[in-house]
């Protein structure tokens, strides 16, 4: 009984090899030396590329950072805890890419592409590595054309253009996130897709941006990539440079798009842990020594491309904070010198309720004045200087100095112009609008009416350039010129408006401008 049943065993065993056709698979595999705090180093691999990645027998993976001829030191791109020592390593003989497409847009995916907004999976037909070269310069058109975003301080005095760089730097809780999301929800009508990139941000403040942008009605036209605080330094790493190959894919296919990295000081702490845990030698603030290349070969793939070229555009707004105003530090004088300006926040004028709390004089754009609209030039064309100037004297007013009747007159119509400029958050305004009130507080119509009523008077300018003045204003909103015929109508009108607001007998001690 037993020697059949052996027999029938071996029988089958027989005829199943001669069934089973043998394949030749070739991997290269490489062990885990040791792992921790989201670098691996293992030990095996003897040609392997930099930047390519590998993939652990637990599911994660990495990429090859540090290569050396005995070990290489791996960033983690996921939880390093489920690593252990002696575990076996793939090499996949690709470099980290993601998908790209308009299968991404409206949705919320991490620094790999995944999804995480419970919305079911992402089908995109196409892929692309995360790190790019930039388009030649060749391929690159001038900026010229105007990326508004709605918020007049900006919009006025600091102008950003399709394809600039323009940082955004304060110290922490100064507002610079909502100027980010502000610019994003304010392109509901120029066509000009969005990507807002999460980068070591808790979740509860990635959950109320996202919110935001739902409410506003601008997650359909928006991708929102996520690699937050609590996820692996690798994955803080690689988000800015995803977001920006999910961006240039949108570029090369002639769309304008718009990214901001919120922000890039958390990255550079992401990258400095890494540096010092792959043991590489730390330089300034313990930073590593590329950390300037870094940034620089992500911010440089921001341009606009010439109409042969594809056409489209790639605008940046990389956020920066700063430590105790001092935008000396290290990040910070790296970061303004690789982009074409920035927008500085003042906690300041955070504290003293002047929203957005942009500190004019400190900011600048080195390129967006060519991209600014003709009408903005006409009315806010020295806005920036004479702002300035405003600024210095109000100080010295302060030491109870005795003001000629000229100090005076400036005097009430910079504190005029500093409260048209203020603005609540998600008050976007379009261009007429933005217009007829600088024009009415440069040409001092709101000289006579006290600054608590100026916000009113505003509105009621606003509102009679555009029901008098149709034409004007259309004009306007196409980039056409502001001819004296024009400023000289709006004036009359917008002064008939503002007659309910001016006192009847006009006291200038009322304001405290003395």
């Amino acid at each position: 009984m037993l020697e059949r049943f052996s027999e029938d065993l071996f029988g089958r065993m027989e005829e199943v090899l001669a069934d089973t056709r043998p394949a030749l698979k070739i991997a290269e595999v490489a062990r885990v030396l040791n792992v921790g705090n989201g670098i691996a180093e293992l030990a095996g691999f003897t040609d392997l590329r930099a930047d390519e990645l590998v993939t652990f027998t637990s599911g994660e993976m990495g990429i090859a950072s540090n290569l050396g001829e005995e070990r290489t030191g791996v960033i983690v791109l996921g939880d390093a805890s489920r690593i252990r020592p002696g575990e076996k390593v793939r090499r996949t003989g690709r470099v980290v890419d993601v998908p790209v497409g308009e299968a991404m847009v409206g949705r919320v995916v991490d620094a790999l592409g995944r999804p995480i907004d419970e919305r079911g999976p992402i089908r995109a037909d196409q892929r692309m590595p995360i790190e790019r070269p930039a388009a030649p310069i060749i391929h690159r058109a001038p900026v010229d054309q105007p990326l508004p975003t709605g918020i007049k301080a900006i919009d006025a005095a600091i102008p950003i253009g399709r394809g600039q760089r323009e940082l955004i730097l304060g110290d922490r809780q100064t507002g610079k996130t909502a100027i980010g999301v502000d610019a994003i929800l304010n392109q509901r009508d120029t066509g000009v897709l969005s990507i807002y990139c999460a980068i070591g941000q808790r979740a509860s403040a990635v959950a109320r941006v996202v919110q935001s942008l739902m409410d506003g009605g601008a997650l359909d036209r928006s991708i929102v990539v996520v690699a937050g605080g609590e996820d692996a330094p690798g994955l803080q790493f690689i988000a800015p440079y995803a977001a920006t190959t999910m961006a240039e894919a949108f570029m090369a296919a002639g769309r304008d798009v718009l990214i901001v990295y919120d922000d890039l000081t958390r990255h550079a702490r992401a990258y400095r842990e890494l540096s010092l845990l792959l043991r590489r030698p730390p330089g300034r603030e313990a930073y590593p020594g590329d950390i300037f290349y870094i940034h620089s070969r992500l911010l440089e793939r921001s341009t606009r491309l010439k109409d042969e070229y594809g056409g489209g555009s790639l605008t940046a707004l990389p956020v920066i904070e700063t430590q105790a105003q001092n935008i000396s530090a290290y990040i910070p004088t790296n970061l303004i010198s690789i982009t074409d300006g920035q927008v500085y926040l003042s906690p300041e004028l955070f504290e003293k309720g002047h929203l957005p709390a942009i500190d004019i004089g400190a900011s600048v754009s080195r390129v967006g004045g060519k991209a600014q609209l003709p009408a903005y030039r006409a009315v806010a064309g020295d806005l920036r200087l004479s702002y300035s100037q405003f600024e210095e004297l109000e100080s010295f007013a302060r030491f109870g100095t005795q003001l000629d009747e000229d100090t005076r007159a400036r005097l009430t119509r910079g504190r005029r112009v500093r409260a048209v400029l203020m603005q609540a958050e998600r008050e976007h305004l379009g261009v007429a609008e933005q217009i007829a009130g600088l024009l009415a507080a440069t040409e001092g119509l709101f000289d006579e009416i006290p600054v608590d009523r100026i916000r009113q008077a505003e509105q009621a300018a606003r509102k009679a350039a555009q029901r008098h003045c149709p034409e004007i204003c259309a004009r306007i909103e196409r980039g056409g010129d502001l001819e004296e015929a024009d400023r000289e109508a709006l004036v009359t009108e917008m002064d008939t408006a503002l007659v309910a607001f001016r006192p009847a007998r006009q006291d200038e001690d009322g304001d405290g401008d003395a």
